[in-house]
């Protein structure tokens, strides 16, 4: 009796949670569900073993976490690229139509202002969901995540998929949020944004579950053998699933159509119950997607468009001057505390001496700043006419603030740069930068450690953090027994990174985090990477020529040199520790350079072994057939890929040719 109790009043909650959070349409009143909640709270506690990972009281809040563990996205989660005006989505609509040709379709999207997420079903039961993070790896936040009633626990159907959204609060929370922080005398949260991100990173999932969060989802990170073959059809598969997504969305013929539609929601934008920034504009077809394909941080077919930033005005009390870690020299603008887009702004970006004598900016003027979009305060011209006399021009030094080397301005650049290789700035920008998440991941090493063993000359580069002791930690201000041993485990650990780490944490200039794996994963050990020629660096499809000549100018210092054999000697690894690739250039594998689609059930091997060996050896594994596939590889099963693989004729593998062709 207990048994049916408990599993009839699982259904009815979720049946009900879904009407009233997805569908918008409550079916009963508040009390009766609390009623229903409550009863079931009670039978599972008389009767733990029939509480089940998709029960309605999963969402009150768990343990308290001891920290959140790391999650590898199977398919990377890449950021977008960005739309400012007109120009820029025509020149986006250009771009696609010199791939794919004119028979094209757009689906416009609301930009929610949140927490990018990536759920994992299996068998239709939410399993795990992480932080976007830095795209390859972010943060186990289920626990929080269940929390928000918007989340299916439990899909209609039994599928499995991996499926990503943006979590947010909206307005009405946001400000309900403040109102409590304003009782009880703390600081206030900035912005929804920033609220929803705090919540989702709360160790305590009760703090979670108090906050009210959404989320909307907006695709399917790889369709599989869900028979999807355009992004509108996902979305449309993802409703039928039980997904709450943005309605609010519209499919667009031509970029004329996709224009206005953005230009209305410029307009309505204030209206929404939640905070949006922008729109985003995705190719339709899934075959085109994969035919345009991606750069290093972003996919090629789908764009953002950022809405104008709101503009207020303050008055600029000083310019001030920092150098970065590749020199450069910035001037930043010190302002009369303001509130912009929902949060206090002091200070923005002057970018440059240039920018200065073009809007004539003087030290003591009113401007007028904004939120690039809506996120970094930027100044955007001057209010002369309220100008008294009193302002003072500022002028650009002529050598460095730090080290009062000479400035220099290098050819088809507007920026000052410092080229001292030991100018302090540098040198501590540098040791900041290497031990941040990114790069080395070194716990405790943060800016304010870092400026302090810097200011008493304990370390002058970055392979001096490797030979620091504790008598040297415990001499510094704040350093307590047990932080000193907690930072120099830290440091240990550190060594035993993938070679990403290191040559993203090293700084190369015009190196990200993405550029950094790829390079890693092509090469594999440092010593391969440092003798690398531009041919060998620009036969790989990420890295253009700026890139490369960088990279090899780069290993061509001698002081590089002398740093990573020190490196060495303090045994830091230099190796890739990922999965491995043949390089496609000298690869005598079969599957070198060959785009692969994997569908139908294996019986020796699972969907993620065979992606693993196919990429380990070359391959491009796709989620879906186009004209660019070179191999399909069919199990059990296999639906509507193999018949497009036919139509197309494309070559087709058994499993069992594929595991003969592995075994060579």
């Amino acid at each position: 009796m207990s048994e049916a109790r408990i599993k009839e009043l699982q259904d009815l909650l979720n049946q009900y949670n879904y009407e009233y959070h997805v569908l918008d349409k409550p079916s009963i009143p508040d009390a009766e569900y609390d009623r229903l909640l409550k009863e079931l709270m009670s039978l599972e506690e008389q009767f733990p073993a029939l509480k089940t990972p998709d029960s309605p009281t999963q969402r009150v809040g768990g343990a308290i976490l001891d920290s959140f563990n790391k999650v590898e996205h199977r398919t990377p989660m890449l950021s977008l690229g960005n739309a400012f005006n007109e120009t820029d989505l025509r020149d986006f609509d250009r771009r696609i139509r010199q791939v794919v040709g004119d028979h094209i379709s757009y689906v416009c999207e609301l930009k929610i202002d949140g927490l990018a997420v990536s759920l994992r079903y299996e068998n239709g039961q939410f399993i795990q969901g992480a932080t976007r993070g830095d795209g390859s790896v972010g943060e186990d936040i289920t626990a929080n995540l269940k929390t928000i009633r918007s989340i299916p626990l439990r899909l209609s159907e039994p599928v499995s998929l991996e499926v990503r959204g943006e979590a947010f609060m909206s307005k009405k929370s946001f400000e309900a949020l403040n109102a409590i922080k304003e009782e009880k005398g703390e600081e206030l949260a900035a912005n929804p944004r920033n609220a929803a991100a705090g919540s989702l990173r709360q160790l305590d999932p009760k703090i979670a579950a108090s906050r009210n969060l959404d989320v909307y989802f907006y695709s399917i990170a790889d369709v599989g053998e869900t028979g999807v073959d355009s992004h509108s059809q996902g979305l449309d598969y993802l409703d039928k699933l039980g997904f709450k997504t943005n309605q609010e969305r519209r499919k667009c013929t031509s970029i004329e159509e996709v224009i206005e539609f953005v230009q209305g929601w410029v307009e309505k934008r204030p209206h929404l119950p939640y905070e949006i920034d922008g729109m985003v504009i995705k190719v339709d077809s899934l075959d085109q997607q994969i035919e345009l394909g991606t750069t290093a941080k972003s996919p090629r077919w789908a764009i953002a468009f950022k809405f104008p930033a709101e503009e207020v005005v303050t008055k600029l009390v000083d310019i001030e001057l920092s150098v970065g870690r590749t020199g450069v020299v910035t001037p930043t603008a010190i302002l009369e505390p303001v509130k912009v887009a929902g949060s206090t702004v002091q200070r923005a970006s002057l970018h440059n001496e240039d920018l200065i004598r073009e809007k004539d900016i003087r030290v003591g003027d009113y401007v007028i700043i904004k939120k690039a979009g809506d996120i970094i305060p930027e100044v955007v011209n001057v209010l002369p006419e309220r100008r008294t006399g009193e302002e003072k021009e500022f002028n650009m030094p002529t050598h460095c603030p730090e080290c009062e080397s000479e400035l220099v301005r290098l050819e088809e650049e507007v920026a000052l740069r410092c080229i001292n290789p030991k100018c302090p700035a540098q040198i501590r920008e540098g040791l900041i930068h290497f031990v941040s998440r990114d790069a080395m991941n070194i716990d405790g090493l943060g800016e304010k450690v870092i400026s302090q063993l810097f200011q008493e000359k304990l370390i002058e580069d970055v392979a001096d953090l490797y030979k620091l002791t504790k008598e040297q930690l415990l001499s510094l201000e704040r350093m307590g027994e047990k932080s000193a041993t907690n930072l120099l485990s830290a440091i240990d650990v550190s060594k035993q990174n993938s070679l990403e780490k290191l040559l993203f944490g090293l700084g190369i200039r015009h190196v990200g985090a993405k550029a950094a794996k790829t390079l890693a994963q092509q090469f594999e050990a440092m010593d391969r990477l440092s003798t690398a020629t531009k041919e060998e660096l620009t036969a790989i499809n990420e890295i253009g020529d700026k890139m490369a000549d960088s990279i090899v100018t780069y290993f061509e210092n001698e002081v590089v040199h002398e740093l990573i054999a020190e490196l060495k000697s303090y045994e830091v690894n230099m190796d890739y520790k990922g999965p491995k690739l043949v390089s496609i250039t000298n690869s005598d594998s079969f599957f070198a350079g060959k785009t692969v689609v994997l569908t139908g059930k294996y019986e020796q091997l699972s969907r993620n072994e065979a992606k693993d060996k196919l990429e380990a050896l070359g391959a491009k594994v796709a989620g879906s057939v186009s004209k660019k596939t070179d191999l399909v590889i069919a199990g059990e099963d296999a639906g509507s890929k193999l018949t497009k693989a036919q139509e197309l004729g494309i070559e087709i593998w058994s499993e069992e040719q594929l595991l003969l062709e592995l075994q060579k």
